[in-house]
């Protein structure tokens, strides 16, 4: 095979891979469909659905409508201020109207702190309760004297809210607020001072528009969208655009799991603890332009008998995917996590999770020791390069054998030019008296392509890549190059491989190598700063080992030679 065959195969299979990574994202599972038909709440089976107007009333088969736009602005704000971020509870529903993260800056504005939820994308976390005279989203909540800053001293922060008092049920909604935790514990008490019994059940939903985040761009895309997890049916998340297409709302019951609205790098979960009945749903609401898609799921609560108190929590996690915290809040209950398995699998790694994943691992351990990502991309492309070592070896020697015997393929074509069955056999001939394998010169690339792949997506996804730094003009290590040094470098790096590799005897296909940097270098332009790092430290390894094989060559021919005169 010569070289314009592997030139060819190489853009292929990439661009295979490409297609490939696309077309999974387009068929991922998606979260089962099926139209919903109401039911009582007595039985704690029913389903939400919307009622037929704004009423601030709930009848105990619904959900109220949630307004097209968030309820901040019918309610006072309530700032509640973390070692990790600032959060707005609005006094109508208790509802998380407003998060901003500390340690994260804004995209369109790096003076700014990075906002979760917020009234832009009409991103709430609500909650509330369905039964005669109980609270909701729509309430007008009371809000009790205390803190509303984390103390330096203290490891918790509470913000109490008391819905007004109907038929003798008294209700506070209580959020608890915990130092070096995206985690928020939101608990329903229930004082039932009735004659009769109350069953209540509660419902935790997430509304957000169908909006790309800011940063979104078809050569960075990761899925944004509701998300949920179960046992039986395991992580399965639907991108917005189904919800345009298919307007029918989603119902289905599970004895653990929990729902979540991911996007690029962010993501809030309600995680239910325990083996807790639980009916999930998500739909689409009114509205003309960019309307919100609302994803929960229903939990009943324990019977309040006259006179009793009972009280309930869930937990809601709102913040970054860290992979590490979320690996600990996957875990048990007894182990230090809250038992929210699959939490962790939020974390878009593409298709290529098999690779991607132990890659990210790979890269986090170097970190923990050098602790800059740039150093750690650094010594991790390294380490690949010394696993796959041996490999590049044996293409570096089958090339540099390709390039002692280009004079002798020169002139098979010059003899064979008008015979292409003559020359093909005469090649091949030549490769086997020569020990030559015309494949082996691709073989460091073919490999290379899954590896380039599942970095990229680690890269990609790993939300500790944003706004990490490098060194000098390298402020961000997930975005590109704002100078596009790196791209320039790695094209030269590749043009120096070229002129290492055996010149191809057609004049064509000599040309068609020459330009081949410049094509990919021209990709690698809108690549994350971190990815073009890792192809331009693997391309010098290459050529520091090509040329002292090639030279090693060299000198055994040369000796062989001397030998034999």
């Amino acid at each position: 095979m010569d070289n314009r065959r592997l030139i060819l195969l190489f853009v292929f299979s990439f661009s295979l891979v490409m297609l490939w990574d696309s077309w999974q994202k387009y068929n991922q599972p998606h979260i089962p469909v099926q139209p919903t038909t109401p039911r009582s709440t007595a039985s704690g089976s029913s389903v939400p659905s919307p009622s037929a107007t704004n009423s601030t009333s709930t009848t105990a088969t619904s959900v109220p409508v949630v307004d097209a736009l968030p309820t901040m602005a019918k309610g006072k704000i309530v700032n509640i201020k973390t070692d990790l971020f600032v959060a707005d509870v609005s006094t109508q529903g208790g509802d998380i109207v407003g998060l901003e993260l500390n340690n994260y800056k804004s995209i369109d504005d790096k003076d700014k702190p990075f906002s979760l939820f917020e009234a832009k994308h009409q991103y709430v976390a609500q909650s509330g309760l369905i039964g005669e005279g109980l609270p909701n989203h729509k309430t007008i909540f009371t809000v009790t004297d205390g803190n509303r800053e984390l103390a330096p001293d203290a490891k918790t922060v509470q913000l109490r809210l008391e819905a007004p008092i109907e038929n003798g049920v008294r209700v506070s909604k209580v959020y608890t607020f915990t130092r070096g935790s995206y985690l928020i514990n939101v608990a329903y008490e229930i004082d039932n001072g009735s004659q009769k019994e109350i069953a209540p059940e509660a419902y935790y939903h997430l509304q957000r528009d169908t909006e790309a985040p800011s940063g979104e761009t078809r050569a960075v895309s990761t899925v944004t969208g509701p998300a949920v997890y179960t046992d039986l049916d395991k992580y399965q998340n639907t991108n917005f655009k189904d919800f345009e297409k298919n307007k029918a709302k989603y119902n289905f019951k599970a004895d653990d799991g929990w729902v979540a609205m991911v996007q690029h790098y962010f993501v809030s979960a309600w995680i239910p603890e325990g083996k807790l009945h639980r009916t999930f749903y998500a739909e689409k609401l009114g509205g003309d332009v960019n309307p919100p898609i609302r994803v929960g799921l229903r939990v009943m609560l324990p019977v309040a008998a006259p006179g009793a108190k009972v009280s309930n929590s869930i937990s809601l996690y709102a913040g970054p995917q860290i992979q590490s915290m979320l690996d600990q809040l996957a875990k048990p209950v007894a182990e230090g996590g809250i038992g929210a398995e699959g939490l962790p699998l939020v974390v878009d790694y593409g298709w290529l999770k098999i690779v991607a994943a132990p890659i990210f691992w790979c890269l986090e351990f170097i970190h923990t020791f050098v602790g800059n990502w740039g150093w750690s991309i650094v010594l991790l492309t390294i380490g690949i390069k010394a696993v796959f070592f041996p490999l590049s070896a044996a293409s570096y020697k089958s090339m540099a054998k390709m390039k002692t015997v280009t004079p002798r393929m020169t002139a098979l074509r010059e003899r064979y030019g008008d015979d292409k069955q003559k020359l093909n056999v005469e090649m091949m001939n030549l490769y086997k008296t020569e020990k030559i394998n015309p494949l082996g010169g691709c073989l460091p690339i073919v490999v290379q392509i899954p590896v380039f792949i599942a970095l990229y997506r680690a890269l990609l996804g790993a939300v500790e890549m944003r706004d990490a730094p490098w060194i000098l003009w390298i402020k961000d290590l997930s975005s590109q190059d704002p100078y596009f040094v790196l791209p320039v470098i790695m094209m030269a790096t590749m043009l120096i491989q070229t002129k290492l590799n055996p010149k191809p005897p057609d004049p064509i296909q000599a040309k068609i190598t020459m330009f081949m940097p410049f094509i990919f270098g021209g990709m690698f332009f809108f690549f994350p700063s971190g990815l073009v790092l890792y192809w331009v430290v693997n391309n010098t390894l290459s050529i520091a080992q090509q040329w002292q094989i090639t030279r090693m060559m060299e000198r055994g021919g040369k000796a062989a030679n001397d030998a034999k005169a």
